[in-house]
């Protein structure tokens, strides 16, 4: 290919997962020669790393290849590659709809973008969309942040939820061993990062399919002892992890958050329904008592802790009752922060064959009503922070206000105070909070605080 403009481009839809995994192909590329641009239209290299879980996402993603794929009429060394969800879920199906595209790989592929980037300017068009053992990787991500970092430490999900396409998409869970975990934070301690999130599709279920058990007949590798095993890495300062399924979540977890100093008190855990039958409609595996059972024990033992979810509405079958059920079950928990939507059936799932969906409209009215309550718990919940000290993790200049800097409380609450971001960008600042909204905070800087 032309070697004067190594330019690329990565454009994410979706998760966190996908980021983290954008980062990686992001670090490969560089590692190839290339350069970053955030001008699409002059990348040489242009990824589209995709998302299946709502079908708007998706069919953006084909927007874009439109556009791309006109351009390539006039641009025949423009290499076009769609990764991630939309990739493994069409396969060659997405070759005969977007004729133009050179490389069709799915997410447990990315770490193999080179090797496949080799055999498309050798002139092939690729589909790597087989499922495979997921090998340690030894790349470097190109970090968006330089403070935060993900680490991914299981790939994959053996849960059958009939709603999801993940199972059939990201491939069955596979744990990286604690070892490689702990080098890959050893070496973001060096670089100078100060926070990592660990992730996962279903991160409670981390080391299942690791071998070992203990004297008591549990699995010997479990996130609780993986974070134990990680916690006093010299230059972390703050542990988080995501996404938490309620069929897993234990109070031996629980229990190990309150007593490690750098796991921040914030649990992502989606319910999805506050409703028993829809929840067994969707084969979740516990009920929405068990759910409040997990809240009650968080707060038991940490009471000030952030709790954010995933709720989906309008669910085949849900009755205008049921949909009551999870406005009662977000009105009694008070949750910081709720991720809502309209369920959209996805291909291959079994509730999108069900004849008994439920009408958009309806699914609409349903959103916005239970987005209207998820506003004023939020900013019941938020109102607990005026006039408090709270320790903020700067990353950033505000982009609507250069005179400001923001960051995150331990709670994952954003927050904007006046700074200067070369003086304070990784430090951890005590912020007397003056202004409090529902999603985020406005403070005053005190000094740094002592971590």
């Amino acid at each position: 290919m032309n070697q004067e403009k190594r330019l690329y481009n990565i454009t994410t839809f979706g998760c966190q997962m996908n980021k983290a995994d954008s980062e990686r192909m992001a670090g490969i590329l560089e590692n190839m020669g290339f350069e970053f641009t955030e001008d699409p239209n002059q990348a040489k290299v242009l990824v589209y790393n995709t998302c299946t879980i709502r079908d708007n996402a998706e069919q953006k993603v084909y927007s874009y290849l439109g556009r791309q794929a006109k351009r390539k009429h006039q641009e025949p060394d423009l290499t076009l590659v769609v990764a991630g969800c939309v990739a493994q879920q069409e396969g060659e199906q997405l070759l005969r709809r977007v004729p133009e595209l050179d490389l069709v790989m799915g997410p447990q592929h990315a770490n193999r973008l080179d090797s496949l980037l080799e055999q498309v300017f050798a002139g092939n068009q690729i589909v790597a969309t087989e499922p495979i053992h997921i090998y340690e990787d030894i790349t470097k991500p190109r970090r968006e942040s330089e403070v935060s970092a993900w680490v991914n430490i299981i790939y994959g999900c053996n849960e059958r939820c009939s709603y999801c396409v993940v199972p059939n998409v990201r491939g069955v869970e596979q744990s990286r061993t604690p070892e490689a975990i702990k080098a890959e934070i050893e070496e973001l301690a060096k670089q100078g990062y100060k926070e990592i999130t660990l992730l996962g599709q279903n991160i409670d279920a981390y080391g299942r399919d690791l071998p070992g058990v203990t004297e008591t007949g549990r699995h010997k590798h479990t996130l609780t002892d993986l974070l134990y095993y990680i916690h006093d890495i010299e230059g972390i300062e703050r542990i988080r992890f995501a996404t938490s399924h309620p069929r897993y979540f234990t109070e031996r977890l629980i229990k190990a958050c309150y007593e490690l100093p750098k796991v921040c008190e914030h649990f992502h855990i989606p319910f999805q329904s506050g409703d028993n039958e829809i929840l067994k409609a969707m084969k979740r595996g516990y009920t929405h008592e068990r759910y409040r059972d997990i809240i009650a024990k968080i707060r038991e033992y940490m009471p000030d802790a952030a709790i954010s979810a995933d709720a989906i509405v309008g669910f085949p079958g849900e009755t205008e009752e049921q949909f009551q059920n999870t406005l009662k079950l977000v009105e009694d928990i008070g949750f910081d922060q709720l991720n809502t939507a309209a369920y959209s059936p996805r291909p291959n799932t079994p509730a999108a064959e069900w004849e008994n969906q439920i009408d958009e409209q309806e699914k609409s009215d349903r959103l916005q009503r239970l987005n209207h309550l998820v506003a004023i718990k939020a900013g019941e919940r938020s109102s607990r922070y005026q006039d408090r000290i709270e320790e903020v993790l700067v990353e950033d200049i505000n982009p609507k206000d250069t005179t400001q800097v923001m960051g995150r409380t331990r709670g994952n609450r954003l927050t904007f105070f006046a700074g200067n971001l070369a003086e304070l960008k990784g430090k951890v600042v005590s912020v007397k909070i003056t202004e409090v909204r529902a999603f985020s905070l406005t403070g005053n800087a005190l000094s740094l605080a002592t971590v």
